[in-house]
Parts: C-alpha cells; sequence; structure tokens
C-alpha cells in the first residue's frame, strides 16, 4: 500500500506539467483545428535558452546561483515568447488564412529552425543544472514508511495547477475569453459582429507559448535539464492526451492529461520502463480511435 501511494504521488509532477501543456496546447488547437507540434518545441526551447543562460550568468558572469538561475529563467521565458509571437503573427496568422492545413507542414519548419538554434547555441552540449530543493517532504506515514515529495516537487505542483485555474478563471470569466470561445467556434460569424479574429488568433496562440514556455521551464528546474528529444516527446503526448479530455473545452484537456500521467506512473511501477511510451501512445491511438466522432473540420 505504501508502494502505490508513493507512486500516485511521484505521479503528481507530470500529472502538473501535462495538465498545464494540454490547456496552453487546447487554447491554440482552439483557433488553428490543426495539430500543432511548433508547442513541443516552444518547451524544450525555453528550457535549453533557460539552461544556456544559466550556464553563461554563472561561468561568464561569476554570478552568484540564484542570481544565474533567475537571469537564465528570465531570458527563457523572453525567448520563447518572442519565439511563439513571431511564429503566430509571420507565419500561422497568413498560412491559416490561405490554407489552413499549411499550418501542419509550417509547424516542422518551425520545430526545424527552434531545434537547430538551440542546437547551436549550446555548441551540441547537453547542460545540467546543480539539485536544488531535494529536502523531502513527509505527507504522511504508512505502515511505518514515510510517503511525501520534495518540496521542488511540491512547488512544481503547486506552479502548475495555479496555471491551470488562473487560465480556466481567465476563459469563464473575462472578455478574452468569451472572444476565444466565439473566434474557436465559428470566426466567420465572430468577425460579422465585430470581433477581431485574427488578433483573437495571436493572442490565443501567445497565450499558449506562455503556457508552454512555463510548463518547459518549470520541468527543467525540476529535473536539471531539456533537450529536444524530451520537449517533442511531451508536444506528441500533449497533441494525443488533450484529445482525451477533448480540445474544445481545455480544462477538460488538462484533466485527462492528468490522467494519462497517472497512467504512466502506474505502468512505470509495476511494468517494463522499456515499453511505456508506446503502450501509453498505442493505447491513446486506440481510445482516439474508438471514441472519434465524426465531423468536418472547415
Amino acid at each position: 500500500m505504501a508502494y502505490l501511494l508513493q507512486q500516485l504521488l511521484n505521479a503528481l509532477p507530470m500529472a502538473g506539467l501535462y495538465a498545464c501543456l494540454a490547456f496552453g496546447y487546447a487554447l491554440a488547437f482552439g483557433v488553428t483545428k490543426r495539430p500543432d507540434i511548433t508547442f513541443g518545441a516552444l518547451v524544450a526551447f525555453a528550457g535549453q535558452i533557460c539552461l544556456l543562460f544559466t550556464d553563461l550568468g554563472w561561468s561568464r558572469l561569476y554570478l552568484v546561483f540564484p542570481a544565474a538561475m533567475s537571469l537564465g529563467l528570465a531570458t527563457g521565458l523572453a525567448y520563447a515568447l518572442l519565439a511563439g509571437l513571431w511564429n503566430a503573427r509571420h507565419v500561422m496568422l497568413p498560412l491559416h488564412r490561405r490554407s489552413p492545413n499549411a499550418v501542419i507542414v509550417a509547424s516542422l519548419g518551425a520545430v526545424l529552425l527552434l531545434s537547430e538554434a538551440a542546437r547551436l547555441a549550446l555548441d551540441t552540449r547537453s547542460l545540467w543544472l546543480p539539485p536544488i530543493g531535494r529536502q523531502i517532504v513527509t505527507l504522511m506515514e504508512v505502515d511505518g514508511r514515510t510517503i511525501g515529495l520534495s518540496m521542488l516537487q511540491i512547488l512544481h505542483v503547486g506552479l502548475m495547477v495555479l496555471l491551470v485555474a488562473v487560465g480556466q478563471a481567465a476563459l469563464s470569466a473575462s472578455r478574452a475569453g468569451r472572444l476565444w470561445r466565439a473566434v474557436s467556434q465559428d470566426p466567420l460569424a465572430s468577425r460579422l459582429v465585430g470581433v477581431d479574429a485574427d488578433a483573437v488568433f495571436v493572442l490565443s496562440l501567445m497565450a499558449a507559448s506562455l503556457f508552454a514556455a512555463l510548463g518547459g521551464l518549470s520541468a527543467t528546474v525540476l529535473y536539471g535539464t531539456m533537450d529536444f528529444g524530451a520537449g517533442l516527446m511531451f508536444g506528441l503526448k500533449v497533441v494525443l492526451v488533450a484529445a482525451v479530455g477533448g480540445y474544445s473545452r481545455p480544462l477538460r484537456s488538462a484533466m485527462g492529461a492528468a490522467a494519462v500521467a497517472f497512467a504512466e506512473a502506474l505502468w512505470s511501477a509495476y511494468g517494463p520502463m522499456v515499453w511505456r511510451d508506446a503502450v501509453i501512445i498505442s493505447a491513446l491511438v486506440w481510445l482516439l480511435v474508438i471514441s472519434r466522432r465524426e465531423r468536418i473540420i472547415p
């Protein structure tokens, strides 16, 4: 029993990350209606830029570690948001006006550009952060064994839950949320009643970029590193797991993504690790096939 409870607790950090990323991805999918793997690239890009500038601040500028980490986090967030803005305004928006399916192809080009830019900046190195926040906080005792998480894991989960909660509150109670729902449901009708659908499109992709950047930065600090393989795997999983809850409602996407993280943790605890991703992705594809709804995407 203690082992099972510890594994469920261990799933919380990944569940929070998946929920945050799925919520952000649903914001972008709501206006594009097309899968976009650029989202995963932004997760990795933010993390790698954070590592690069943290290393720069520590080894070249001789900053103390908290200052170097702050420099890395701020720069990673800024670079990811700038990349997201450039992608939204100069790539996705013009292509979406002409041919929405071109967004899928363009996202591959954006992934290659971001990945190569980060690789060249890092000189094909893997950078790691020192262990921080590893003190275990005991949450309960079962059968004489302590069950808990590290302080950094708890902070990570709290941040991810806060982001989803703030995002859901903004969608539910703000004018921006109403405009997003209007454009995601019918952009043409929205234009006819005076809504600037193009501005909503760009802002939705920017909001998705913000969720991707914050999720990537938090994951980088939590796990100590980030590479494009991990970022793209996060992106691929989010494309699939967000559909478990439904793309039309970001909160449901987040909840579905969190459920998949718990499934991953249980498989890791009781099954062979080497087959985890293959089994989870295959199960998601199977679930989407049997539960699909026939509809026309304009």
